[in-house]
């Protein structure tokens, strides 16, 4: 854990992954970061004992380079850094939809690229952050990148081309379950529950659910059926989503997300 670590564009994703690191038992004089807003950057030195530096001087500066700005940003930044980037520095990207040819063609020729792609739980040290390799990221390079990303949750190595499928369901992951504990909280309210009540038997019923699907080793079938007593409340439930398409719509969402993705690779920002 002595090489040199930039975070750059230091967001909510990129402080957490900063936290994580140092939890982890990175030393923060080995953390540099970087952020849009000069006053940010010095919240992070001071919060965290990093060094905040210029993007310039990350790029001269540390081994690995992790790119934390939005999409929109990234050519832009990668024209900041291609003057003082050596090809011999480990680049990360976490922006969705972007390959890791489009920052080897504007980097030093062989520059080693690896593209992630986390969630938002990194920001309670539970993310699923998928892990790619670009044409010249080494067996190390991954690992490497392995160990960041695992101070923040589990990392899993996908080939680059199950990127996209991959953002479409853990990237934008959390906003489903966010989204479905919303309407079964209306639901509980509807039924007469207050809403802190429903609140919090439906998120704990969701903790207990995905602990259960984590360590039992079952299919989420046969656990979904263990609770499906016949003619029971369980699947009258269950029929009435079938009957609205809940899982045509599910498959439909994801779709669109994973086209999102492609879109935004090709340059497709509207």
């Amino acid at each position: 854990m002595s090489q040199k670590v930039a975070v750059l564009g230091t967001g909510k994703i990129g402080e957490a992954l900063l936290s994580g690191m140092i939890r982890a038992g990175w030393a923060p004089a080995d953390l540099l970061v970087t952020a849009r807003r000069p006053e940010h950057a010095e919240e992070l030195r001071t919060r965290y004992g990093v060094t905040a530096v210029t993007n310039a001087e990350a790029a001269k500066t540390a081994d690995t380079l992790i790119l934390t700005v939005k999409p929109q940003d990234m050519a832009t930044l990668l024209d900041e850094l291609a003057p003082h980037t050596p090809a011999d520095r480990l680049v990360v990207s976490g922006a969705a939809g972007i390959p890791t040819s489009f920052f080897e063609e504007r980097l030093a020729a062989g520059t080693p690229v690896v593209r992630v792609m986390t969630n938002t739980p990194a920001l309670v040290d539970e993310a699923m952050s998928v892990i790619s390799a670009g044409s010249h990221a080494s067996e190390a390079d991954l690992a490497h990148a392995e160990e960041i990303f695992g101070a923040v949750g589990k990392t899993l190595r996908v080939p680059e081309s199950q990127q996209d499928a991959c953002t479409a369901l853990s990237g934008s992951g959390p906003a489903y379950f966010f989204y479905l504990v919303e309407a079964m909280t209306d639901a509980g309210i509807l039924l007469g529950l207050p809403r802190d009540k429903a609140h919090d038997l439906i998120v704990q019923s969701a903790i207990g659910a995905a602990t259960m699907l984590r360590d039992s080793g079952e299919h989420p079938v046969k656990l979904r059926e263990n609770v499906t007593s016949p003619a029971g409340t369980t699947i009258s439930a269950i029929r009435e989503l079938e009957n609205h398409g809940v899982r045509a719509a599910l498959i439909a969402a994801l779709e669109a997300a994973r086209d999102r993705s492609r879109a935004l690779a090709s340059g497709n920002n509207s």
